[in-house]
């Protein structure tokens, strides 16, 4: 199985990214609005088309990108019946599986942090997505949200810690860096229910956290209602000038077909030496030369009336290019994917050395 686990440090959540290796077919579980790009960039690059966009229950502490993932990629929308979330593609309850290629996941209702929480658990038993129901040596608080601790005791003890002890815990938060655990740690060390807990011990712990609420919930809650659907139904993320796309490496990329058809509308800045403008592969018509260690000292020299789309031999020192300028307020810019290497090999128009 194709695996990933990312993490968005604004509100500490995981997202997960399953994906079949034959036919390329995938999950994402708990994504984030925010982290759109990043996603999408990362599918892109595996290949994976991306079949459901799960989500564990109704966040509290961030709005969920199922919506975008719907939007972009095609995705079909997965929530508990007991969400009462409007606009979901598929509703799902105890013992229902989702299939994505040759894989699939089995449904666990696990309630007591909300009274829509789900937990996946993959066909063979060995991983467990638990959302918010149980944590890395904690579990999901029970104060709002139609919260029950002995609810959640309950599906914790029946629907998690019946799987095998080996069976790895992949968490919807973490606050400390802790990445997995296991079903075996967690009985045994979890200091809310592992060990010799009893239900009353767990729900006298849970009852008396005393803890804030979260801070974005009057924005996450009404937002997740929807599906994670904006008000103006847009994503504000992508640019408005041409095709560019996010690499997982966070770099905004644009391709050399493009910019060939529509040189005229952006700037073209050569980042190599002297002598590589000049050299076998030649240089764009009209591209304005600033070797990248002198970039930072000469950003004045880089007009900004046109989106600026950088160059350079094999697209790594352009991609630097087009951070610095980002960082210095240079909106619209992006590397030239492949450089001139990839535009050669395209046999695009080139001007001689």
């Amino acid at each position: 199985m194709i695996f990933r686990q990312l993490f968005d440090s604004e509100s500490s959540t995981y997202t997960y990214i399953l994906g079949c290796p034959r036919t390329r077919e995938a999950i994402v579980i708990d994504s984030v609005f925010e982290q759109h790009a990043r996603d999408a960039a990362l599918l892109r690059e595996l290949d994976l088309q991306v079949r459901y966009a799960l989500d564990t229950h109704v966040h509290a502490d961030h709005v969920t990108g199922a919506w975008l993932l719907r939007q972009h990629l095609g995705a079909r929308s997965v929530l508990s019946c007991q969400a009462g979330v409007e606009d979901v593609d598929v509703i799902v309850d105890q013992g229902d599986e989702l299939a994505f290629g040759d894989l699939r996941v089995e449904v666990r209702a696990t309630p007591g942090h909300t009274d829509g929480c789900l937990t996946f658990v993959t066909g063979d038993r060995d991983m467990a997505f638990t959302g918010d129901c149980l944590l890395i040596r904690g579990a999901g608080r029970t104060d709002f949200q139609a919260g029950d601790a002995h609810l959640l005791w309950r599906s914790i003890r029946e629907q998690i810690f019946t799987l095998p002890d080996d069976c790895l815990i992949y968490p919807g938060h973490d606050y400390d860096g802790r990445t997995v655990s296991t079903v075996l740690e967690e009985k045994t060390f979890n200091p809310r229910i592992g060990g010799e807990a009893r239900e009353e011990d767990f729900v006298g712990y849970m009852q008396n956290m005393n803890l804030p609420h979260p801070r974005l919930i009057d924005i996450a809650v009404p937002a997740n209602l929807k599906g994670g659907k904006p008000d103006d139904d847009q994503a504000s993320a992508e640019a408005d000038w041409g095709p560019v796309t996010v690499s997982f490496a966070g770099i905004p990329e644009i391709q050399p077909e493009w910019v060939a058809r529509n040189r005229d509308a952006v700037l073209l800045l050569d980042v190599r030496s002297e002598g590589e403008y000049a050299g076998e592969l030649g240089h764009l018509q009209d591209a304005l030369l600033i070797p990248l260690d002198q970039l930072r000292e000469r950003l004045q020299e880089v007009p900004r009336e046109r989106p600026v789309v950088t160059v350079c031999q094999s697209g790594k020192r352009s991609a630097m290019a087009a951070q610095i300028l980002i960082k210095a307020g240079v909106d619209r810019a992006a590397n030239l994917a492949g450089g001139m290497i990839q535009w050669d090999r395209l046999g695009l128009p080139v001007a001689a050395g």
